[in-house]
């Protein structure tokens, strides 16, 4: 796709400093909500770990030119193409270096959602992220819209997992359904709701 001065930016490579930026965005678009507070319950340690953390997912996507920006920087998304087969071992290394003894409440979340993951070929949407005091501008609508446009011309599905109202109205927004019931985490933990889009 090539790069639209008014609209979603390809970011196929970014180099550190631009990984440096999303990671830090993401990190701070993330800090309040219910899945990281319940993974990293102290906030102060929270803002120090999330960086490392998203920078994990940054870096993952990247591998795969599949990172989708705002010409401005402010809103990111994070997916993974179909096909994508990232290297488990290596990456819960990482996320043990990033998180430490947190490493257990991503490994509970991850196991969750792997055991409602589709297996049929789709693109991923990870995660996505506005800059804060961005929000219900836009802004991820039309970065989604980038990649169910992709999934489409694939004839394929797309499917990521909600973690807040907002984004679950995003997703529905952009055509996405509930796909079976929300994955609840234990003792008392949020619950991400599985989305789903067919291609059209």
């Amino acid at each position: 796709m090539s790069p639209n001065p008014s609209g979603p930016t390809a970011l196929p490579r970014p180099d550190r400093p631009s990984l440096d930026h999303l990671s830090a965005l993401m990190s701070a678009a993330f800090h309040d909500d219910a899945l990281t507070r319940w993974m990293i319950p102290d906030e102060r340690l929270r803002a120090e770990l999330l960086p490392g953390f998203f920078r994990v997912f940054v870096e993952l996507s990247a591998a795969h030119d599949a990172i989708l920006t705002t010409p401005d920087g402010d809103a990111v998304l994070l997916f993974l193409p179909p096909g994508a087969e990232p290297d488990e071992d290596a990456l819960d290394a990482a996320f043990a270096h990033a998180l430490g003894k947190h490493t257990d409440a991503l490994r509970t979340i991850a196991r969750l959602q792997a055991q409602r993951h589709p297996h049929t070929p789709h693109y991923y949407a990870s995660f996505g992220a506005v800059r804060p005091g961005h929000q219900q501008s836009g802004l991820m609508s039309g970065l989604l819209a980038e990649i169910t446009a992709r999934a489409d011309a694939d004839g394929v599905g797309a499917y990521t997992e909600a973690s807040s109202p907002g984004g679950e109205a995003v997703t529905r927004r952009a055509g996405f359904e509930r796909l079976g019931t929300d994955i609840t985490l234990p003792d008392g933990g949020p619950v991400l709701r599985p989305m789903w889009r067919n291609p059209r």
